[in-house]
Formats: structure tokens, sequence, C-alpha cells
């Protein structure tokens, strides 16, 4: 299995990804073959034949099942928050990390509910990051740092990872990594997150215009990018990414905060090919982001609470798509006439 991370810069990163696996294109068409087999009309099932052809592909069978499913939330705080970018004090990071423990937040229920274990990582959140619009909001080490815990974290006995985060003030770096890979105006990323208002909105929009300004020389390189406005988060988001990827391991990403994170892979080129996105979230910008990165979510429920929330709720439509394609009979078993 290919290490991806720790790695000592980003160049070596760079290569490494390079080498990372492929979709398992036999596995894939076997899957799709069985597909054609079983006792439906083709293509009745919509978009659960296709989850079970892509789990097929990257868990290298024809036949994948779900005997574990690993859930990993990750938890930062963020130094733009001294420019008045969100309602909340940055001490709720913490607050909401320890009601992840105690087992109260939404993600714990439906992580009960669809099967899967859940694991809340808590980055350094003594240490916010810098606030982007005086410097770049991580150094280089600090990136590579946090996505090496962000691979650590991931289980590679799993057979599907479920990403999510947690973070005062990180649906502004979300608003600014999105910006800042696919152009536009922060105007069209910005979100309410927890509750800004009109006025929060604006605030957002020219905080993170101030950093396109201020780290221009950053845009021309995503995991520079990365480093100028992104939180330890978000890295460590990547870090799994890249990890489960090694591990051919499937991706279920959450919402606008955990796909602008992985977006930054986007732009390495393939990297995301073993990710789907679980719901569309409210935020503004993330149907933006999924036209930009073309992805089409699983579900569509209006959530934005983030946290994995609307992944977790996903993985129960992708247990589905398995359980029928792994239970159903074929024509030949159930003495059925085909086509």
């Amino acid at each position: 299995m290919t290490k991806v991370l720790p790695a000592a810069s980003f160049a070596e990163l760079r290569a490494r990804i390079a080498t990372l696996p492929s979709v398992d294109t036999a596995a894939a068409e076997a899957a799709q073959a069985r597909q054609g087999q079983l006792t439906k009309p083709p293509g009745s099932l919509g978009r659960l034949e296709d989850l079970a052809i892509f789990m097929a592909g990257w868990r290298g069978t024809d036949r994948p099942r779900i005997t574990r499913a690993q859930a990993l939330v990750f938890a930062g705080n963020h130094g733009i928050c001294a420019q008045g970018v969100n309602p909340y004090p940055q001490e709720v990071t913490a607050q909401m990390v320890g009601n992840f423990a105690a087992g109260g937040a939404a993600i714990n229920q439906l992580c009960r509910a669809n099967g899967a274990e859940l694991s809340v990582i808590a980055l350094d959140l003594d240490r916010p990051t810098a606030d982007f619009t005086q410097g770049p909001a991580m150094t280089e080490a600090e990136v590579l740092d946090a996505m090496a815990r962000g691979a650590a974290a991931v289980d590679t006995t799993a057979d599907v990872l479920i990403l999510g985060e947690m973070g005062i003030g990180n649906s502004t770096i979300a608003a600014a990594l999105t910006r800042a890979l696919f152009g536009g105006h922060a105007k069209d990323w910005v979100g309410p997150g927890t509750g800004s208002d009109a006025n929060g909105l604006s605030l957002k929009a020219r905080v993170i215009e101030a950093g396109m300004v201020k780290h221009k020389a950053a845009m021309s390189d995503p995991l520079t990018v990365l480093a100028a406005f992104g939180g330890r988060e978000q890295a460590a988001i990547c870090g799994a990414v890249l990890a489960a990827r090694a591990a051919r391991i499937p991706v279920i990403l959450d919402g606008f905060i955990c796909t602008a994170a992985a977006a930054v892979l986007h732009s390495l080129g393939g990297t995301l090919d073993h990710c789907i996105v679980g719901h569309a979230s409210a935020e503004p910008g993330h149907r933006r982001l999924l036209a930009a990165i073309g992805k089409e979510p699983v579900l569509d429920l209006g959530l934005r609470l983030g946290e994995g929330s609307g992944a977790a709720v996903a993985l129960g439509v992708l247990r589905s798509a398995l359980e029928m394609h792994n239970g159903m009979a074929t024509f030949a078993e159930a003495g059925v006439s085909g086509a």
C-alpha cells in the first residue's frame, strides 16, 4: 500500500499522490454485469446501482460489503475569527467536542442509526491558526502535520470512511478556499454558517477578498492555497482522503465545509475519484462547488449542520445499495425469464 503521509514537503507529497492506486475496472465491470442479471429492469434502481458499482471498483470485488464503517470528525479553531466573522465564540468548538465525546450531538445519533464507528479528533484547539488577512493561516510544516494527523486517524481495515468537521469560523474558511480555487467573488461562496445575517455575510465577503489580495502569490497552487487560508481540520480532511485512497477505501464527504477542504485535492488531478458527496448542503456555495468538481450528491435534505451528519445519513443509502446488489436473486436463480 502506498504511504502518502507523513511527507517532508509539498513537493514530496505531490510526488506520492502521483503513485496512488486507481479504480479496479475489472471489479467494477463484474459488478455492472451482475446488475444486469438481477431480477429488475436494467437501470430501474438508478443511483443505487451506480453506488454498488462504485463500491465494487474501489474495494476490488464484484460483491462489496460494509463490515466496518468509520466516521471521523476533525475539529479546529481559526484566527480569522478575530475579524468578527462568526456570531459564536471559539470556545464553542471545544464545548462541542465535549458534546461529541458524551454522545449528545447529532452525529452520534446518526452514526448509531446507520452503523458507523465515530472518532472525534481535536486539533490544537488552544492554538488557532493565524488570521489570514494578516499572513498565511498555516506554514507548510503545519499543513503537513495536520494532514499527517488526519491520515493517521484512518483505520485501513474499514470498508468506507465518513468525513466531517467542527470549528467555529470554518464556513468562512470554506468560502475562502473555494474562492481561491475556483474564482468568482467571495459573495458567491459565503453563507450563513452558524447564523450570520446579511451584515455578517457582507463582512465575511470583505474579509475573504482582503485575504485574496494578501495571498495573490499563493493562488497558483492548491497546497499553498490551503496553507494561506485553511484550518487544521481542513488539512486533516485532506490527509484522511489521501490515506483512504492509498488503502482503496471509498469516502463519503459531508457538506460545504468538508467538500471545500477536499476540493484542494481535486485540483491535483483525480484525487477525489474514490469520494462521493453525501448530501447537498443548504449553504449556498455548496451547489456551485459540486458543479466545479463534478460531483452529484447522494441526498438533498436541506441540511447545513456539518459534523458529518449528511454523510452519515448517506451511509444508510450506500448500505441499501449493497444489500440490493448482494442479496437480490438473478433471473437464473429465481427462475424468472429475462429480457
